[in-house]
């Protein structure tokens, strides 16, 4: 029984890998949205003219931007722009008999330069840790003045993010965020300075641009001895050594043959004029027909023939890269 449960265990375990074993992430640009509630830390406003102090309340509020960033596989870096927006209370010391309130309304619009790190296990849930320094346009509002004022700030973020596939992921975060201290500027009490520090719970969603990887070449198509193909690199006409090893065996089955004769027909894909495609062909079937004599056949047992285009192995339309096309097929008779 133990030893059942231990396999059980290990098998769990294992899931989140073998999720993720088709998945492995790439480097490359991304673009995201996020969004969620802004929380202000409750404060005490500097008031010369009213007292000294005045208590700041704010009620929830929220905040919402995008990014722009490069993925490393480990750090990130991005570029931020995001909003927050909150309601506050103001109250002060009692005058006479009648406790004083007003009420405030603070927003701030930041742009941001973040540095993350992914910590990274072969899954596809991710951890991460972050921060990032910039500047915020504050705009606050109270008893009868307010303020637009340009000040520094500065945040740090904890969060996981769920990649979804190579491209598409979401991302749960907690993040501390502050300003330097904004002023009110009240014709009546003069400048009124505040403490500017937030916590923010936040979701978004990204986009990686990352193409998925390119199928493997299909195999060469079989054919029956006596006859065989030689394929091509685009625009090339140089042998591989696939190409010569493939050439050997045309000649080990010409001299097998006996009396016999080779036709060394030379092929393109669709790709650039018909007139330059017609002398590449001929280039390659030429380039068979001197292997196969230093192999040992005969140069006048050899006919060569340029096709260009014509006789696709794999029909395709024009200015396509296929590369079966780009061979020479070699006939012995």
């Amino acid at each position: 029984m133990t030893k059942k449960l231990l396999l059980a265990a290990a098998a769990f375990l294992a899931l989140p890998a073998a999720a993720n074993a088709q998945m492995t992430p790439n480097p490359g640009f991304y673009i995201g949205g996020e969004g969620g509630l802004n929380w202000m830390f409750n404060t005490t406003a500097n008031v010369p003219g009213f007292g000294g102090a005045v208590n700041i309340y704010p009620a929830t509020g929220w905040a919402a931007g995008g990014m722009i960033g490069y993925d490393f596989v480990g750090p990130r870096l991005e570029l931020e722009g995001i909003y927050r927006s909150n309601q506050a209370t103001l109250q002060a010391a009692p005058i006479g008999f009648q406790q004083f309130t007003a009420g405030a309304n603070i927003n701030d619009t930041a742009i941001m330069a973040n540095v993350l790190y992914d910590f990274r296990f072969g899954w596809p849930i991710v951890p991460y840790i972050g921060g990032g320094l910039g500047i915020a346009f504050v705009n606050a509002s109270a008893l009868g003045g307010s303020t637009s004022s340009t000040q520094f700030a500065y945040q740090g973020m904890i969060g996981v993010g769920y990649e979804i596939d190579q491209n598409w992921r979401v991302n749960i975060e907690g993040r501390y965020f502050g300003t330097t201290n904004p002023t009110i500027n009240n014709p009546f009490i003069g400048g009124v300075t505040y403490n500017n520090n937030n916590i923010s719970l936040m979701a978004s969603i990204q986009y990686k641009f990352v193409s998925a990887p390119p199928p493997p070449p299909p195999p060469p198509p079989v054919v029956a001895p006596p006859s065989f193909m030689v394929f091509f690199d685009w625009d090339r006409s140089n042998l591989s050594q696939q190409a010569l090893t493939t050439i050997q065996q045309a000649a080990d089955a010409f001299r097998a043959k006996g009396s016999a004769r080779i036709t060394a027909t030379g092929h393109t894909d669709t790709t650039g004029p018909e007139a330059y495609n017609m002398a590449l062909s001929l280039r390659r079937a030429n380039a068979v027909k001197d292997a196969l004599v230093r192999d040992g056949v005969p140069a006048q047992a050899i006919t060569v023939v340029g096709m260009g285009k014509r006789g696709l192995l794999v029909q395709t339309g024009d200015n396509v890269r296929e590369p079966q096309n780009r061979r020479v097929e070699i006939v012995i008779q």
